[in-house]
């Protein structure tokens, strides 16, 4: 559960490039629900997702993850209850590292960083049954460096690596953003698998009003840091793609 209330987010307080991007934002996300984030740009989307993360401090106001104050603490020590995956395909991953490498990191990035996982057959087997998933044969291809594959190919892995390790809360920053048609509607298909097979409480922002459309069981949008629309259950399942459009007329 995702749990902010009241969060005011101000950027250079006091002088004359001061911006205020959250307003007086209060939601609460229940354990495993998919919201879907909508909005111009500048209205407060990707702060959002910052302060739930961790990498915006609010300015005031509290955030709360599972029941936890996480309102002080920075974003590597939520990493315990949060992954994230970005916008940009080359995030995320160490490019240098073969595909096997890149999930062996993945896998400790909660726990203790010593014993427990080693490049064995078994990891490489579990990893290579995760991977097949995908389609895209890279099972057999798990000492290739990350950086030689595609974007998409990149995008996919890094939502499966964001399982690795136990998390509760997905959040997606625009992740297909920089995809082309056919690697957005595989990474969009994973993130639902995932989030529906692990019960993960996912937060997405997104300017495809298709995805926005198609994904989610709830959908809000934001406009000049605040949210203007919330619609959740039957008023969301009711919504039509025209309706999307003239949200932004």
């Amino acid at each position: 559960m995702i749990e902010l209330s009241r969060i005011y987010k101000t950027f250079n307080p006091g002088k004359a490039t001061e911006v205020t991007a959250l307003r007086d934002v209060s939601l609460v996300v229940p354990k495993g629900e998919f919201l879907v984030v909508v909005g111009a740009n500048g209205s407060g989307k990707s702060t959002l997702l910052n302060v739930i993360a961790g990498a915006d401090a609010a300015s005031s106001g509290s955030v709360r993850l599972h029941g936890h104050d996480v309102t002080r603490l920075p974003e590597y020590r939520r990493s315990r209850w949060v992954a994230r995956v970005f916008q940009n395909p080359l995030s995320g991953t160490a490019p240098s590292l073969s595909i096997l490498d890149n999930f062996r990191l993945a896998a400790l990035r909660t726990g203790n960083r010593g014993l427990s996982i080693g490049l064995n057959e078994a990891f490489r087997r579990l990893v290579g049954d995760r991977i097949a998933v995908l389609g895209m044969g890279l099972e057999s291809k798990l000492d290739q460096p990350m950086g030689a594959l595609s974007g998409g190919q990149r995008q996919a892995l890094t939502l499966l690596m964001s399982v690795m390790a136990p998390t509760d809360v997905l959040l997606l920053d625009e992740p297909t953003a920089a995809l082309d048609p056919r690697s957005s509607r595989l990474v969009m298909d994973t993130a639902n698998q995932l989030i529906r097979e692990y019960g993960l409480t996912a937060v997405l922002i997104t300017h495809n009003l298709k995805d926005a459309y198609q994904f989610g069981t709830r959908l809000i949008q934001m406009v000049e840091g605040s949210i203007q629309r919330d619609l959740d259950g039957r008023a969301r399942s009711q919504l039509i793609a025209a309706d999307l459009l003239d949200w932004f007329g």
